[in-house]
């Protein structure tokens, strides 16, 4: 993909993987330039979430960003906190992630997940207005919906590995099925 073509992306939408009463939403901070320009979440090669996902158990083999749809199966989804597309999440503005998770919380209301999932622990602080939040599951809900604040899964994020970020992302599997249901 040229230069050309990825800042093409910038400000496109990608949309949503949802549907109502999912087990896990899952909820990037905002698309990359790579996954508007492709039109499927976590395109970039370096971003780890595909991989972190099969290594956790979430699905049962390694899917590509272009097989997104089959998450739906899984009773998982993707969203983001913020809709439109950047070369970086430094780009966003507090008032967008903050704006994110308003709008957030109205398609969480909506759709009644048993988990949001929001990959990246620095944007859920921001839009959620909790600074003191960590990696892991959180006291605030949305209604019914509990929320795990998860690693975010870019290739940049190196504090956390491929294995680590699996284990976090295990945690929550192993919390998401604790109650037998499928």
């Amino acid at each position: 993909m040229t230069p050309a073509e990825l800042e093409a992306a910038r400000d496109r939408l990608v949309p949503d993987v949802v549907a109502a009463g999912l087990r896990v939403l899952f909820c990037g901070i905002n698309p990359g330039l790579m996954t508007a320009a492709i039109g499927h979440h976590f395109a970039r090669p370096g971003n780890r979430f595909w991989p972190v996902l099969h290594a956790s158990g979430f699905t049962p083999r390694l899917l590509k960003p272009s097989e997104q749809h089959e998450l739906l199966t899984y009773g998982l989804g993707i969203t983001n906190v913020v809709a439109r597309a950047s070369a970086r999440a430094d780009e966003l503005t507090d008032e967008e992630y903050r704006e994110g998770g308003r709008l957030l919380q109205e398609k969480v209301t909506r759709l009644r997940p048993r988990w949001l999932a929001v990959a990246g622990v620095t944007a859920y602080r921001v839009a959620f207005g909790d600074k003191r939040a960590a990696i892991g599951p959180q006291e605030r809900t949305i209604g019914t919906t509990r929320i795990w604040a998860l690693p975010n899964p870019s290739g940049l994020n190196a504090h956390w590995t491929l294995a680590t970020m699996a284990e976090e992302f295990a945690r929550l599997r192993a919390t998401a099925y604790a109650d037998g249901e499928d």
